[in-house]
């Protein structure tokens, strides 16, 4: 189904059917050299489960290439539909893709059920013909499916299906998604795409000129400072899931909490100006934070 060449991540792929040894080697590969800040995490995750971050990360990654990095968006819901068919031969019993033989261990270990994996599908797919978002309901309606269903499969990995810890993980999912658009507002103009609300822009004055001219108004700076200050407050909201968890899990966790919050404040630190440019969290700021996580971890298996 895949063209030669059509993907840089397959450059390195074994063939469909392989062993499953073979498989997971692909996805730690795949982790290791294309994601650094996952490659960090899934450190501080237990020995046991890393394999199986690997084999999510990697099923991720693809279908997350299959709608972004194909440029002509009948062929990308073309593959996408395509990935929907391995995953179910998964379900199946019958794993062909390399990545699906891989997460065929996971799915069975750990007992992960097909609806999140669909649901993230269900995003890429909407990304190919919704480019602009009418509402901020509209906005978070797009995060059930394209942010949510990444940390329910983290809690199956890790053993948990309750409904208040999924309720607590989407809300900190979807604040994470968010702070990434709200970094993004110009990156995310170039594609064609719109994730700031309409309604918002509406509401302070703001249009669509703007963003694309990238002329920063008073304006503008009061909608995202409003934007930013809602996300903010999702995030700690969500942030509670820490003390709902194993201590191992809570410093991953929290490292990624840490990461959102670190973005929202690089954009006040930018008076709230993401048109001049994106605004990043520092080197810096990042050992600190890795740093953190580290300790967090030390003492951790300190307790266990």
């Amino acid at each position: 189904m895949l063209r030669p060449g059509e993907l840089k991540i397959a450059a390195k792929l074994p063939a469909d059917g392989c062993a499953p040894a073979e498989a997971q080697a692909y996805t730690r590969w795949l982790a290791g050299h294309h994601y650094e800040n996952f490659n960090v995490a899934s450190w501080l995750l237990p020995k046991e489960l890393r394999q199986h971050f690997y084999n999510l990360y990697a099923y991720c990654r693809w279908a997350d290439d299959l709608g972004d990095e194909i440029p002509v968006g009948e062929r990308a819901q073309e593959l996408l539909d395509w990935w929907e068919g391995e995953l179910n031969g998964c379900y199946e019993g019958r794993p062909s893709h390399p990545v699906f033989v891989a997460l065929r261990e996971t799915i069975v270990a750990k007992d992960v059920p097909k609806q999140p994996f669909a649901d993230l599908l269900k995003a890429f797919r909407q990304d190919q013909v919704v480019k602009r978002y009418p509402t901020w309901d509209a906005v978070l309606d797009y995060c059930v499916y394209s942010a949510n269903p990444v940390g329910r499969l983290v809690l199956y990995l890790c053993g948990y299906r309750d409904e208040e810890r999924q309720r607590l993980s989407d809300s900190t999912c979807t604040a994470l998604q968010l702070a990434n658009f709200w970094q993004d507002v110009v990156e995310d103009a170039e594609r064609g795409r719109r994730y700031v609300p309409a309604d918002a822009m509406l509401r302070y004055g703001v249009d669509e000129g703007q963003i694309e001219g990238r002329v920063f108004t008073p304006e503008f700076r009061s909608m995202m400072q409003d934007l930013v200050a809602r996300t903010r407050e999702m995030l700690l909201e969500g942030g509670a899931i820490s003390g709902h968890v194993d201590r191992e899990l809570a410093v991953t966790l929290d490292l990624f909490r840490k990461g959102g919050e670190a973005i929202l404040n690089g954009i006040a630190a930018e008076n709230f100006d993401v048109l001049r440019g994106r605004p990043v969290v520092s080197k810096a700021r990042k050992a600190r934070l890795l740093m953190e996580a580290l300790v967090g971890k030390l003492r951790a298996g300190m307790s266990t």
